[in-house]
């Protein structure tokens, strides 16, 4: 099979999965986050990471099936980003439905504005740990996507040096060729994108608590404390 033949499947497959997610969004809201909203819920940044990693590693996954008519074999990297993604997505919502429960004001209430400025805003707008989350995610999904075109093409030859994100790859990756298409993500790279949806994920739990404004309590409490002085001379 030629090497515009491998890259053409990929690319057909990923844009089936993208039309797709369009249709699960449009309609029952795959993307959205859980709102009071009938129509324009907010978009989830937990959901859309799910999503995200699931279109990309689903369709590595089918093309290197048709391609090579073998079945690869994920490599632990790959589980664990995906089980980031997982926990990520399944601890924002236990958070969601707290706030729901505690009869919170929720941001996820308010209609959403557009994709990327939801993911990347909470109630109080645009703020730097969800951005730094984004980019990191997307960077490694591009670069895990130019690593299988890459290497759908150079694993037709007998022996490969196959394009990694994990320098070590030899020693990190399955010695089959057929399992080291999809790229092999070293701990620490794992480490980095865990860290960032662990910082969405604590952080998230106070997006809708709204701080106590201190000046106002201690002014009430001296207004008090003057009542009850009036009332003892009078």
């Amino acid at each position: 099979m030629s090497n515009q033949t491998q890259q053409l499947i990929f690319w057909g497959i990923f844009l089936l999965f993208l039309v797709v997610v369009y249709f699960l969004d449009r309609f029952y809201n795959l993307l959205r986050d859980t709102s009071t909203l009938k129509t324009k819920k907010p978009y989830s940044f937990s959901r859309v990471q799910l999503t995200w990693w699931s279109t990309i590693i689903l369709t590595s996954f089918i093309t290197i099936l048709f391609t090579k008519n073998v079945a690869p074999t994920f490599s632990s990297s790959t589980l664990v980003l995906l089980g980031i993604s997982m926990v990520t997505t399944a601890a924002s919502s236990a958070i969601d439905m707290s706030d729901i429960s505690n009869g919170l004001t929720r941001s996820q209430n308010t209609p959403g504005t557009n994709l990327f400025y939801d993911i990347l805003s909470d109630g109080n707008g645009i703020n730097m740990h969800r951005f730094q989350t984004v980019v990191f995610n997307t960077l490694f999904g591009v670069w895990f996507i130019y690593a299988v075109l890459h290497n759908l093409v150079i694993t037709d030859g007998v022996n490969i040096h196959n394009l990694q994100i994990c320098p070590n790859c030899s020693a990190a990756a399955d010695s089959s060729p057929i399992n080291t298409i999809m790229p092999v993500i070293c701990q620490n790279n794992l480490i980095l994108l865990g860290l960032s949806s662990g910082t969405y994920v604590a952080l998230k739990t106070n997006e809708n608590k709204k701080p106590v404004n201190t000046r106002m309590t201690n002014d009430s409490n001296s207004a008090n404390t003057v009542d009850e002085s009036g009332d003892a001379l009078g």
